[in-house]
């Protein structure tokens, strides 16, 4: 399967590092015009090895930072084609031990912040000849237990019904759609996993016998935003290699 998109405008929020490059990676691979923006600018933008991705720097939780960088994108592409809301994150933190402002914080952060930025991208899809797709990026910790991150897991399950939502209320012009990822292998895996002998144990419950790469879930985007996939709005691709196995299996004595 072929993607081809050249001469279209991508915007990847949060698009510097981890997941959010390999999905600008992709996107460069297959000829579009890359915009990522992160607060601070990396030492080394995503490339295909030819070209690399522009960097803008936009705090997504702040508004005037997010209707800047729409001008910009208006004044100097045009048009917007695709937009991948990838910013996120959250500390591990126990639910009873976090303040009420850190937990307000992952929220703004997940769901509200990506809510505005697809806001904006909506108002510029919607006045374009040509229709938009704005793809989010969820967790599985939206759709099992998040424990010691309890409100980013709340976060992105109002993150998928958000996109049930918006696919209603943004067609036809514009399609809405999200991509769950389980756990991803990125250059700050040890910062969840710890050393290599805590990676490779954690990729053995993996059904698959490995943790998703960034270019996995780059692929998954490629095809949401694609003419391969022109019927798929309000719709979640669940990419976790298998899921996890139930904690029965290895505690039953049978």
């Amino acid at each position: 399967m072929q993607f081809d998109n050249q001469g279209k405008t991508v915007l990847i929020t949060g698009g510097t590092k981890g997941i959010g490059a390999g999905i600008a990676r992709s996107f460069l691979k297959s000829g579009a015009n890359v915009i990522v923006c992160g607060r601070r600018e990396p030492e080394v933008l995503p490339s295909d090895g030819e070209r690399c991705a522009r960097f803008l720097p936009v705090d997504v939780r702040d508004l005037d930072s997010i209707d800047t960088l729409f001008a910009i994108i208006q004044a100097e592409y045009g048009q917007l084609d695709v937009l991948v809301n990838n910013a996120g994150g959250s500390p591990f933190a126990l639910a009873d031990k976090a303040s009420p402002r850190f937990h307000e914080s992952i929220i703004r952060l997940n769901l509200i912040a990506p809510l505005n930025v697809a806001q904006r991208a909506n108002a510029l899809m919607q006045s374009q000849q040509s229709q938009g797709v704005i793809i989010f990026i969820s967790s599985v910790s939206a759709l099992r237990p998040s424990p010691g991150t309890a409100a980013y897991g709340a976060a992105k399950a109002g993150v998928l019904s958000l996109v049930q939502s918006l696919a209603v209320e943004w067609a036809p012009k514009v399609r809405i759609a999200s991509v769950t990822p389980g756990l991803v292998e990125t250059e700050q895996s040890e910062l969840h996993y710890g050393d290599e002998a805590g990676i490779k144990a954690v990729r053995e419950t993996i059904p698959l016998g490995r943790m998703a790469q960034p270019s996995d879930i780059g692929g998954a985007c490629l095809f949401l935003a694609s003419d391969h996939c022109l019927y798929g709005s309000g719709c979640n691709l669940v990419l976790h290699g298998g899921g996890e196995k139930p904690a029965f299996l290895s505690a039953a004595q049978a």
